[in-house]
């Protein structure tokens, strides 16, 4: 049973965003092929058909829009079934110690009890088969929860937190400019929290960058499947253009010069793309194309809404949402992304507009920009299927 989170709120628009994270949980749950999936108004729910609770339940954790959700039991509105079902349940958990309380909630008003007469028969019929257990109405050891709908009635006792945020793709789409470093992982994850349904730009400058390099990429951008069940990763031959610019303008132009090329054809792939946004791991004043004279040198090339996550947390923040998310261990990989590789010794911390300007004319821009547009690959990354037997066995 999943509850959800902020589309509480959302008024008119509720319905849409409970369709779309219909979609993501199916999505997230895809090696699930026996699951039937049930979004409602109020509630969401996932019936397993066979499938194992404990491969499931990791995966659901992960998913964007999801408040809390609990594992159940379905059985038929009817009192002696419910009844013998929660006699059943408190006789397997409880240890002798724990102290318990019936919640009941009832949406089927036909229903033959009302919510507190549906709390006091159930209460007691566990005191029927468990004479020295207590109840507490407050902070019990025990919450049985009862949901009794329009078709079933539904017990749990165990509330799990969710993932929170909106529904990744009910905010629209965003080019997520990823390199192989901590920050941008961290970037993405962060706007798919908002709703943003991020495709992965990453861009690769062969033989100066490895292969281990591209694949490290790759890594990053399927860490972050699991919280929608898919993103697109677009690979950016990016040598020609390094090499133009290194060969025409002097060093410590080199990286707003880069950084400017790299955002000019992230704003080209976001309007093939039909995205709305364009996202990046920029840290203010963590490197010297970060402060803010080199981004406002650096944005000037497009009008497009940058959204920058982390701009004000500092690293040991970021590297600690890196560590939560997964993606720290392979984001220190040593395999340098183009930026890493063509940093220059001294490069300008104030790099001045009016020289910026002047530099790019010794480039031809729209040719470079052509020839690379040209050369686009495309791959969808979805969740491995190794982290099914991996959890498994974790959990055994």
């Amino acid at each position: 049973m999943v509850r959800y989170g902020e589309l509480s709120t959302k008024g008119k628009n509720r319905r849409s965003f409970i369709m779309r994270l219909a979609k993501n949980v199916r999505g997230a749950l895809a090696e699930f092929p026996n699951l039937k999936i049930h979004a409602e108004r109020d509630r969401m729910h996932i019936l397993l058909n066979g499938e194992d609770s404990r491969l499931v339940l990791p995966k659901l954790e992960k998913v964007f829009g999801i408040q809390t959700f609990s594992p159940s039991i379905q059985v038929e509105k009817d009192l002696e079934a419910l009844k013998a079902m929660t006699q059943k349940i408190m006789q397997e958990i409880y240890t002798g110690k724990e102290t318990f309380k019936i919640t009941a909630k009832r949406s089927d008003h036909a229903f033959e009890l009302d919510s507190h007469g549906i709390q006091q028969f159930l209460g007691d019929a566990v005191i029927d088969v468990l004479p020295e257990i207590k109840a507490q109405m407050k902070h019990p050891d025990i919450n049985l929860r009862v949901e009794i709908r329009r078709e079933h009635a539904y017990l749990s006792y165990e509330t799990i937190k969710g993932a929170g945020g909106l529904p990744v793709g009910t905010s629209g789409r965003g080019m997520l400019m990823l390199s192989g470093g901590i920050d941008s992982p961290v970037a993405g994850y962060l706007a798919m929290k908002r709703g943003v349904e991020i495709e992965a730009v990453h861009f690769a400058s062969p033989p100066y960058t490895s292969e281990q390099a591209l694949q490290k990429a790759k890594d990053l951008t399927e860490k972050l499947t699991p919280y929608v069940g898919g993103i697109q990763f677009i690979e950016v031959p990016f040598t020609e253009i390094q090499e133009e610019i290194k060969k025409r303008s002097p060093q410590g132009y080199w990286m707003t010069l880069t950084r400017r090329m790299m955002l000019r054809l992230t704003d080209a792939i976001r309007e093939m793309r039909q995205g709305l946004v364009i996202v990046n791991g920029e840290s203010l004043g963590q490197v010297a194309s970060q402060t803010l004279h080199s981004m406002v040198a650096i944005n000037e090339v497009t009008t497009t809404p940058i959204i920058r996550p982390v701009v004000t947390m500092d690293k040991i923040e970021i590297i600690e949402l890196a560590e939560k998310i997964d993606t720290f261990e392979l984001a220190i990989q040593p395999f340098e992304d183009c930026c890493t590789i063509f940093a220059p010794p001294q490069p300008k911390t104030r790099p001045k507009l009016e020289k910026v300007l002047e530099l790019e004319e010794r480039l031809d821009i729209e040719g470079l920009m052509a020839r690379c547009l040209a050369g686009l690959k495309q791959e969808a990354i979805k969740p491995a299927q190794s982290e099914k037997a991996e959890e498994f066995a974790d959990l055994l």
